[in-house]
């Protein structure tokens, strides 16, 4: 899935609601560190497990705990790592948005300066007249030395 095969519009419309989202994690801190103190609790959760089963040995307890535990952390660990691709992705879309509008930039100044650069010369543009003369090829101190010695 490459960016640079999508629209303008469709770069536009993702870029929005991911700017939402950001948005709303960041106005919502308070969440972010209510799910941090869970996962480690969940962590707390796993290892408390643990010990209980070399203590007591395996009980429904602390596998339930190891099991709960686990999964806290688990669903931690994929909330961190989508958050993060989230903003990776979102810098992508603009970089990719700065270039095309660089790009597009760029053409439309080239289409001027060609425009510009176009002088009559008689019937011929200057550039279909300089296209026209002979190219003086400079030879090089070898090919002179090989016919001096001839």
């Amino acid at each position: 899935m490459s960016i640079k095969d999508w629209t303008d519009e469709e770069l536009k419309s993702t870029r929005d609601s991911l700017e939402e989202w950001r948005k709303r994690y960041h106005t919502a801190r308070s969440g972010s560190k209510l799910w941090l103190f869970t996962a480690i609790l969940g962590a707390f959760a796993v290892s408390t497990g643990v010990a209980f089963i070399f203590i007591d040995g395996v009980t429904v307890l602390s596998v339930l705990l190891v099991i709960m535990g686990s999964f806290t952390c688990y669903s931690w660990y994929k909330s961190e790592r989508q958050k993060n691709d989230n903003a990776t992705f979102l810098a992508d879309i603009e970089r990719e948005l700065k270039r095309r509008k660089k790009k597009a930039a760029k053409a439309k100044s080239k289409g001027d300066a060609a425009g510009k650069s176009e002088k009559k010369v008689g019937d011929e543009t200057a550039e279909t007249a300089s296209e026209e003369k002979p190219k003086r090829q400079k030879k090089s101190k070898k090919n002179a030395d090989k016919k001096a010695e001839d």
